[in-house]
């Protein structure tokens, strides 16, 4: 196979890098500001890569993206930081400019593909990727492809209600945790410290990240026993805290005391690849789709 082009269009920046079909791996990787009109996005991406087709043969560009990606119409529906990419053909408008074939897929499935592919979840068919940063995300991986759902909503984790009508967004990220201990505090901390002030014994700072794990727990329950994967990873720069899982798996224990029923425990893994996965899930994704 060719090489292919890869690219992760964030709020604040691009990331890109090239798939070696040789070597079978992600290599010259570079990354530029998000332009803030679609004019400017046209350019840079074009640029990207023109760069490449220099030297390189080139099977097509994959790209990871925010918004919900209609992988039929090639249109970005739904919303995000980066209004100008959405609700009209776009797919078929980068084709025209790169002179190449284009796969796109929302940037939460790309993570949770490469996590499949050649990540925690690799050699696995269903798995959930709970993606927990400033709200919560994610993908759900039916039988090796990515569950979208009716009206592209599938993994959209953080709308799930948890304690009344809270969503798990509200609730269960470590900036919701910084925010209510800081409303009660009067303080400015961010999460990473919150969650230091625990570890050191600050009673509040206990209760409240006791609560996300709860939480965080809850949810994980409810998508285990809703669709049943193989496993559940977790994905996120908090995903990566030594004491995160342990500390869910703990509540999750409590939980299967109180519901009887529930004959087993979920299997909870940290996400393998970090910046990279969006890039890496995008070549996945470029192999299914063309």
């Amino acid at each position: 196979m060719k090489d292919v082009v890869l690219i992760d269009v964030g709020g604040t920046s691009i990331k890109y890098g090239l798939w070696d079909s040789e070597e079978n791996q992600l290599t010259d990787k570079g990354s530029i500001d998000t332009p803030k009109t679609l004019e400017g996005y046209y350019a840079d991406l074009t640029e990207i890569v023109n760069n490449f087709k220099k030297s390189h043969d080139l099977a097509g560009v994959a790209m990871s993206t925010p918004g919900a990606v209609n992988k039929n119409t090639g249109v970005i529906e739904g919303a995000s930081a980066l209004p100008y990419i959405h609700n009209f053909p776009i797919q078929v408008e980068l084709e025209k400019r790169f002179g190449l074939k284009v796969s796109m897929e929302n940037d939460a499935n790309c993570a949770a593909l490469a996590e499949l592919d050649s990540g925690v979840g690799k050699g696995l068919k269903n798995l959930i990727f709970v993606v927990i940063g400033t709200g919560i995300g994610g993908s759900v991986i039916m039988d090796g492809h990515v569950h979208h759902g009716k009206h592209l909503f599938g993994g959209e984790f953080g709308f799930t209600l948890i304690d009344g009508y809270k969503t798990l967004s509200n609730v269960g990220t470590a900036v919701s945790l910084a925010k209510r201990y800081n409303e009660e505090k009067g303080t400015n901390y961010s999460g990473k410290e919150v969650f230091n002030l625990a570890n050191n014994g600050d009673e509040l700072a206990q209760k409240y990240a006791n609560e996300l794990y709860h939480y965080l727990a809850m949810a994980i329950y409810n998508l285990q026993y809703a669709f049943d994967p193989e496993l559940i990873v977790l994905g996120g720069g908090i995903s990566q805290a030594d004491f995160l899982i342990p500390n869910i798996e703990k509540e999750l224990q409590k939980i299967l005391y109180e519901v009887k029923i529930a004959p087993f425990m979920p299997v909870i893994k940290a996400c393998k690849y970090r910046n990279d996965a969006n890039l890496v899930g995008a070549y996945v994704d470029f192999k299914q789709t063309i």
